[in-house]
């Protein structure tokens, strides 16, 4: 079997009377998907900037991991799907939480990765013994006071994002 013409008019119709056609044609279709393509992964890459910076935060790879984060995100989108798209597509919540699952994975393993790319914070505190007492990192500080290539000395992260897009109730951090 041959792949459709993009040029075509449709050769299928929904029975359901409601459901309302968005293209004349399979090229308008393919046209409106890439370019939601492209924006999606604009999105996956502003998403992955806020990861790499969520990284200084994480002790570890277990922090990394961060499960207890991970199911609140999970059931967030899926709610998200539910509610405000629950007509868009069939199971559309159980078809957005396998897709973020996914996503999340790639990003777990690439920020645990990351962390080899890190040391400990001045004035930052870390375990110093198996039992987990904490002791200040490095010099003595305010971990709160701005350090270089922080948000206080850099209000835009990446010239692709806007001053104003900040981490939203989707964003996992």
């Amino acid at each position: 079997m041959s792949e459709p013409d993009p040029d075509a008019r449709p050769v299928r119709r929904f029975v359901d009377p409601a459901y309302v056609p968005r293209c004349a044609t399979l090229g308008e279709v393919r046209a409106g998907i890439d370019a939601i393509d492209r924006e999606l992964v604009d999105l996956i890459a502003r998403r992955a900037r806020l990861v790499k910076d969520a990284t200084r935060f994480k002790r570890d790879a277990a922090q990394a991991a961060a499960p207890a984060r991970q199911a609140e995100v999970f059931a967030r989108v899926r709610a998200h799907a539910r509610g405000r798209h629950a007509d868009a597509f069939p199971d559309l919540p159980d078809l957005v939480e396998a897709t973020w699952r996914t996503m999340v994975a790639g990003f777990v393993a690439r920020e645990q990765a990351l962390l080899a790319a890190t040391e400990p914070a001045t004035g930052a505190v870390v375990p110093t013994d198996p039992a987990g007492a904490d002791a200040p990192a490095g010099a003595v500080g305010d971990a709160r006071a701005a350090t270089p290539g922080t948000r206080a000395d850099r209000p835009d992260d990446h010239p692709d994002d806007r001053a104003d897009d900040r981490p939203d109730d989707l964003e996992p951090r």
